[in-house]
């Protein structure tokens, strides 16, 4: 778990991915909090059924680099947006994350903060040399969490600018 000013990061168990899934605030139930209103976009649904659960389950790979850490807001004690590690780090030691912040939440700086809190934790595991990103041209709200969080521009592609910044 990971603490900010505002927030809690908490990597999910399998278990509470698949309660998460099912969108019927059964997850929220057992962490005690409010009831959010959420919901899965087919990317992150796909993401669930691909590649998170199944890596979650495997229990040779370290779940953190797998799962979905759910971002807590403790002053409203809801759940306001999530953050994900596509896996653990390669050859050069670096980690890619992905995040989004529920519509409700939009525009309040969770996601800068989660994204930070993620940057503090990854410097004390010695195998993460720097952290990588994608974001869609057109999100200019995502790439200002990167750039709020010192990532730099490294490259794009037709409709992504790719990012980074080194632990």
């Amino acid at each position: 778990m990971i603490e900010t000013e505002r927030l809690v990061l908490k990597p999910l168990t399998y278990e509470q991915l698949i309660k998460y899934a099912k969108c019927d605030n059964s997850l929220e139930k057992e962490l005690n909090l409010k009831e959010t209103s959420k919901t899965m976009s087919p990317e992150l649904k796909e993401a669930f059924e691909q590649t998170i659960l199944p890596n979650v389950a495997n229990k040779s790979k370290n779940y953190l680099y797998s799962t979905l850490w759910t971002a807590i807001s403790k002053s409203e004690n809801k759940m306001v947006g999530d953050l994900c590690i596509i896996g653990e780090p390669n050859a050069n030691g670096e980690i890619e994350i992905g995040y989004g912040t529920y519509a409700e939440f939009q525009n309040k700086g969770f996601m800068t903060e989660a994204v930070n809190g993620i940057i503090t934790w990854a410097k004390t595991q010695p195998e993460i040399k720097a952290i990588v990103a994608s974001t869609e041209k057109t999100n200019k709200a995502s790439f200002k969490v990167l750039e709020k969080n010192n990532f730099i521009k490294i490259g794009e592609t037709d409709t992504l600018f790719n990012w980074k910044v080194e632990i």
